[in-house]
């Protein structure tokens, strides 16, 4: 949704859950305390079987109850917490998807990752001979563009994996 007085997202932030939790905190704050609730309750449309009807009803208004759990629920047991604002682009491709689908799937994924990588060794002075392809820079050369001088001034021919 976007605001009409500004032209920006009224949400601009999401939890694309990546989250680190020492185990000393989960042992002690999360599986330790008896009375941290690991469910919150949530107002849902329960399909339910209408006898009358012979039929299976989806209701329009919320008829029931769902016990729920996120991983971010024992965030306030938490003493000390960080969040990290990171661009969309270069730290999530969600894959929720089938293969071959249009968004959110395994394909979309590496070639988000594919852009990542070019645009790194593009930052790192590289000239890239594009051709059809993914392209993949490996995690133990890179983690986030660094380390990747050596190809300055270089032309490396796509697809690469590097």
């Amino acid at each position: 949704r976007v605001d009409p007085n500004t032209g920006r997202l009224v949400f601009g932030a999401g939890n694309i859950c990546n989250h680190f939790y020492s185990l000393d905190f989960i042992d002690n704050k999360i599986l330790g305390t008896t009375g941290f609730n690991l469910y919150h309750v949530a107002h849902k449309k329960i399909p339910f079987y209408d006898e009358t009807k012979g039929e299976t009803t989806k209701p329009e208004t919320n008829n029931g109850i769902k016990l729920e759990s996120f991983i971010f629920d024992c965030f306030p047991l938490s003493e000390s917490m960080a969040v990290m604002d990171v661009p969309r682009a270069d730290n999530f491709a969600p894959v929720k998807n089938a293969p071959g689908s249009t968004s959110d799937s395994p394909d979309t994924a590496r070639q988000m990752l594919s852009v990542r990588a070019k645009g790194w060794l593009e930052a790192a002075g590289a000239k890239l001979d594009q051709g059809e392809g993914i392209c993949e820079i490996q995690p133990l050369t890179s983690y986030d563009g660094e380390g990747l001088q050596e190809y300055s001034d270089k032309t490396v021919k796509c697809p690469f994996s590097i």
